[in-house]
């Protein structure tokens, strides 16, 4: 099975921005990274009007769309997937990054801000085994430095390497 990390923080606190400049970083030590992206609105990936829209409004549970340099797969379901499920559907690879599913038994790097004004999760969470700040902090767990992406990406291939 894939190694997963989840990478968890409240709305604005940068997660997004932190796995943007993380992944060329880990792609650089080598690493082969997906990312799974929780929602939890009914998000549509296709257009009303697009073929794959249409396929899928008529019946077909899931339409795939192939290019000549990606692929995507529309599928509908029932209910939402299992991260097994999830995981089930992604090629192989190093590392799997969670970006939400918080409550998932998972480890995670918390991103964490102080003045966005929300509790922290590492005091918390025993799944967090980093935290990523941009404010020093006293805690029983690795604190990293949120504007240092390379350090972070250090961390990260170092706990990977751990886990081989």
């Amino acid at each position: 099975m894939q190694a997963v990390l989840g990478i968890c923080g409240y709305s604005g606190s940068g997660k997004t921005t932190l796995l943007e400049a993380l992944l060329p970083l880990l792609t650089q030590r080598g690493l082969r990274v997906s990312v799974i992206k929780h929602s939890h609105h009914d998000v549509q990936l296709d257009s009303p009007g697009k073929d794959s829209f249409r396929h899928r409004q008529a019946g077909a549970c899931e339409v795939m769309i192939v290019s000549p340099h990606r692929v995507g797969v529309f599928a509908e379901t029932a209910r939402e997937l299992t991260l097994d499920e999830q995981l089930a559907r992604l090629s192989p690879c190093d590392l799997v990054l969670l970006e939400g599913q918080k409550s998932l038994p998972v480890p995670k790097l918390e991103v964490y801000r102080p003045a966005l004004g929300k509790p922290a999760r590492y005091l918390d969470d025993r799944d967090v085994i980093a935290v990523a700040s941009d404010a020093p902090l006293a805690a029983a767990i690795p604190v990293l430095d949120l504007n240092d992406a390379d350090g972070v990406a250090h961390f990260i291939a170092a706990w990977l390497a751990d886990r081989r």
